[in-house]
């Protein structure tokens, strides 16, 4: 199907500006990254409603402390919730992105869940596993403080876009393998899962008329920023969660990928994967979109239906049976009475 009108626009301007090499300053990259990106959420975003927030530190062994936002629905708790984790290629992103605090502020409030947006450190500055180490961290705070915090940890998700889903499906694979927490759902938007690369669908590049030197170099800086040893560390099932020898014991997972964006390989991958591991797995393809479109809701008709997808996925959370409840079934009526 033809790119959405909108998303094609974008990338004329963008081919346009492409064609300087970028900056390897992260800080200035950041920067420009962050100016870009608001300038587009006040053109295409939708503004974000007014939610209650707060911010906790959670220490984290060998590695940096980390910053949780959490956005809490109106009503009074406890809540299920969701951890989430923002894209940016592992280098750049954060909590007070534009689109970034407005989809978590949007579906919080739409889907009665509470969000915790996870401000992982970055590369370089930090490189892997920093950022999957912190967000296992974050997990497990939020299971031995859950009842304190308002959240019902029987009734937990996680989640990430991009570099963020990456990491979200990371900490879903460590989580089997060290704490075995319940989590009720993974949730990945256009995830990238393969950081080997062998992955990677060129199509909707030259689609896009994208030059290949330019993808390949730039993900080639990604890497190179993100890892140590690219050659190597990638390889890691913590890395690349796509290579994990097994994927046996996750949480049943919704991966969205978009018609034109080379990581959607990533994602119908991975679905595959997970079925033949005997996890449930389902893989939604929006077609005439790319990478970005689901932040752009003002403007495109498929990202918001995109975004009310998201919110209908979260709302599965209220159908769990919470173990209290489990428990109280288990327990004839008469003896619940006395």
């Amino acid at each position: 199907m033809p790119l959405d009108p909108v998303i094609a626009a974008l990338y004329r301007k963008a081919a346009r500006a492409s064609l300087r090499r970028p900056t390897t300053d992260p800080v200035i990259r950041r920067a420009e990254a962050k100016a870009v990106e608001s300038a587009l959420f006040a053109e295409h975003g939708e503004p974000a409603p007014d939610v209650a927030t707060s911010e906790y530190i959670v220490g984290v062994a060998d590695h940096p402390d980390v910053r949780l936002r959490f956005y809490r629905p109106p009503k009074p708790g406890p809540h299920p919730a969701s951890l989430t984790f923002f894209g940016g290629a592992f280098r750049q992103g954060g909590l007070d992105y534009a689109s970034t605090d407005a989809a978590n502020r949007w579906r919080t409030l739409r889907a009665d869940v509470v969000t915790i947006a996870v401000d992982y450190a970055l590369a370089p500055e930090h490189k892997y596993p920093a950022a999957v180490e912190q967000g296992h961290a974050a997990l497990d705070w939020l299971f031995t403080h859950g009842e304190s915090l308002g959240i019902d940890t029987d009734r937990m998700a996680i989640g990430g876009q991009s570099s963020g889903g990456n990491i979200a499906a990371a900490v879903a694979l460590m989580n089997r393998d060290r704490s075995n927490h319940p989590l009720a759902l993974t949730m990945l938007e256009v995830p990238s899962l393969d950081l080997t690369r062998r992955s990677i669908d060129l199509t909707p590049a030259r689609q896009l008329h994208i030059p290949g030197f330019l993808l390949k170099r730039g993900l080639v800086s990604v890497l190179k920023d993100y890892f140590d040893d690219y050659r190597a560390q990638a390889l890691e099932p913590y890395a690349s969660p796509l290579r994990a020898p097994s994927l046996a014991g996750l949480p049943p997972t919704y991966i969205l990928t978009a018609e034109y964006d080379v990581l959607r390989g990533d994602g119908a991958a991975y679905a595959h994967a997970l079925r033949l591991a005997g996890v449930e797995a389902s893989a939604t393809v929006y077609i005439g979109q790319t990478h970005e479109s689901a932040a752009f809701t003002r403007s495109i008709p498929a990202a918001r239906r995109w975004n009310a997808d998201v919110v209908d996925i979260l709302k599965t959370l209220h159908d769990k049976p919470t173990q209290r409840k489990a428990l109280d079934d288990d327990v004839p009526a008469q003896s619940r009475k006395q």
